[in-house]
């Protein structure tokens, strides 16, 4: 695999304790189409991803290189695990949520809000205590990532989803929510918005639900990329796609640098047995790069 040159932008000297500054990013794979969505499977060792322009979902490991594990995917966005190791998935294509059980089948979780089909789920992440959350923007109800159709809610929205509770909606104001993940200790939750190039913080009641929503962080560079995905390490370092690759904050929301990609990043996991590698989800292609802090396992 081909290694590509110094690509870390050290704004704060404690990026050098998470992130070597000549850490080098590797091509896994390429000849895609519009990759998002990774996912690492902590005890098999393989990631997931999607391809949405592809409409197809990926398997990547050492082993066995690239292999198909979905042709339809319905155009499918972002996936996550849930606390089973089921894969829950953002459908652009038919505006669902469906988790993929252990024996293969696919089953519908969420499709519609208050009889109003969702706009085109976005990006996923699921809570210790088995709650789901996801964004819902309308991308997928355009012509370039989904399939062209008249958008039914009058909102973009965040929501939760239970077994028990169904779907519940969370946020509506909203212009084009995007990436979430929650902190360390699950007390709030990160979702940033796309045309607002910002990341947003709530508090997380007791019930599941959101309040005390507030604006978090900036996302800065004039290079291409948007707020996209999010993820925080395993010291609470929050890492969020945007301008020039992958912005990684502190606790406090200072920046501390960037990690320069070759192609526009969309989303990112942390991969390999120790969780010390991040896999980058980028336009075409497949990266890797090393890094000191290990992710957090998805389950």
């Amino acid at each position: 695999m081909k290694k590509m040159k110094n690509i870390i932008e050290v704004r704060d000297e404690r990026l050098n304790d998470i992130i070597s500054s000549d850490a080098s990013i590797e091509c896994v794979a390429s000849g895609f189409r519009f990759l998002e969505g990774p996912i690492w499977h902590t005890k098999d060792h393989h990631l997931i991803f999607s391809d949405i322009m592809g409409n197809g979902l990926y398997k990547w490991s050492e082993a066995d290189g690239v292999t198909l594990f979905r042709e339809n995917s319905y155009m499918a966005n972002g996936n996550t695990y849930d606390r089973e190791g089921r894969i829950v998935t953002c459908e652009h294509a038919t505006s669902r949520v469906t988790r993929t059980e252990l024996t293969g089948e696919v089953v519908v979780l969420a499709s519609h809000y208050q009889d109003q089909e969702l706009n085109s789920p976005n990006d996923i992440v699921v809570k210790s205590d088995g709650a789901i959350y996801f964004t819902d923007p309308n991308p997928g109800r355009g012509p370039r990532v989904g399939v062209p159709r008249k958008q039914e809610l009058p909102f973009q929205g965040v929501y939760r989803y239970t077994e028990s509770e169904g779907l519940t909606l969370l946020v509506d104001d909203f212009s084009k929510p995007n990436g979430l993940c929650f902190s360390l200790d699950e007390r709030y939750l990160f979702i940033n918005d796309t045309d607002h190039q910002h990341i947003r913080r709530f508090d997380v009641k007791s019930d599941g639900t959101l309040t005390n929503g507030c604006l978090w962080a900036d996302l800065t560079g004039e290079e291409p990329g948007v707020a996209d995905g999010m993820k925080v390490d395993q010291d609470g370092n929050l890492f969020c796609s945007g301008p020039g690759g992958i912005q990684i904050f502190d606790e406090d929301a200072k920046l501390l640098g960037r990690i320069l990609t070759p192609e526009i990043a969309a989303n990112f996991t942390w991969g390999d047995k120790d969780l010390h590698r991040i896999y980058m989800a980028a336009s075409t292609s497949l990266y890797r790069i090393k890094v000191k802090v290990s992710g957090r396992p998805l389950f």
